[in-house]
Formats: C-alpha cells, sequence, structure tokens
C-alpha cells in the first residue's frame, strides 16, 4: 500500500501483450514476475521467491497466486501462444521437404582425420543431405500429394443381375 495516498500501486499492461484479450489487467511488479518465472520451470515455490517473496512464504504465496483467475488467465495465454509459435504449419513443413528433396539442406558431419603417429582430430564439416533422406522427403511430399497411392479409386455404375441357376431336385 502506499500510505500517502491509501492507494495500492500496481502496474498496469494489456494481457494482449501476452496473447489474451484486450482486457486491461493490473498486477503488480512481483505478480508479473511471478507470470513469466512460472513457465520456466511450472514450480510454484520456486516462481515465488524468483518473483521476490520470502522463501518462508513462498509456497503459500505461490499456490494463492495460481488460483487468482487473472493470473491463471495470463498464464494460460502465455503458454498458448508459445505452444502456437512452436508448432510448425503444413506450409512450412511443405517448404522443407521440398528443400531436403532438392538436396538444399546441408547438415553437420563429424570427420576424424588422421594427424600421422597414432594422433587423430575430428572436425565438424557441413555435408549435402544423403540420398536417403532426400528420398524419404520426396516419398513423404509424393504421399501429400497423392502421387503414391496403393488404392484404386474406382466409380461407376454397376447393374446387379441375380441368377438362379441351382437345379431343383
Amino acid at each position: 500500500m502506499n500510505r500517502e495516498k491509501g492507494t495500492r500501486k500496481g502496474v498496469f499492461f494489456r494481457v494482449e501483450k501476452w496473447g489474451g484479450g484486450v482486457k486491461t489487467q493490473k498486477f503488480n511488479e512481483k505478480q508479473r514476475t511471478f507470470i513469466t518465472e512460472y513457465l520456466k520451470d511450472k514450480n510454484a515455490t520456486q516462481a515465488a521467491i524468483r518473483a521476490g517473496y520470502s522463501e518462508k512464504t513462498a509456497y503459500s504465496q505461490g499456490q494463492r497466486l495460481l488460483k487468482k483467475v487473472e493470473i491463471k488467465s495470463a498464464i494460460d495465454n502465455l503458454l498458448e501462444e508459445i505452444r502456437e509459435s512452436n508448432i510448425a504449419e503444413a506450409k512450412e513443413i511443405e517448404e522443407f521437404l521440398s528443400l531436403m528433396m532438392r538436396g538444399e539442406i546441408q547438415e553437420d558431419a563429424v570427420v576424424v582425420e588422421s594427424l600421422g603417429d597414432f594422433e587423430s582430430k575430428a572436425r565438424i564439416i557441413k555435408k549435402q543431405a544423403s540420398a536417403k533422406d532426400r528420398i524419404k522427403a520426396a516419398e513423404l511430399l509424393g504421399k501429400r500429394y497423392g502421387i503414391f497411392t496403393d488404392k484404386l479409386d474406382v466409380s461407376g455404375e454397376l447393374g446387379v443381375q441375380i441368377l438362379d441357376d441351382i437345379e431343383d431336385e
């Protein structure tokens, strides 16, 4: 509490900055730090300590903060934003597979060179993707576009004719 004015001192920020709605939330500095620290290891006690709460009360403070709807909502919004940014989109996967198939992606390889007198030296070189990897990329792209189909699509109309060719006894 700010005793001179009788108001709480807080920090305003928009939840949309973290991927939430347009609603303005009021969190103090410790609460904002708790929210970002909690995302690191999902440990409320350690997040409370790193946010500046006392080690003696960190457990209860962490649990109390997680029960606040606004703080839980801010954490959930941030987690969702992180998840969305980490998931590759279909176009991105297709571009990667195309580059791999064309051999435009290089990978690291460890090479051991002999220096003589029972000595050797390892170094990392860049090399083109292997033929096996390029073929696999082509195969995955072919499956994506339905080039390699094992199933045949048969369509049309067929008439059904029932023959009674069983002899009567």
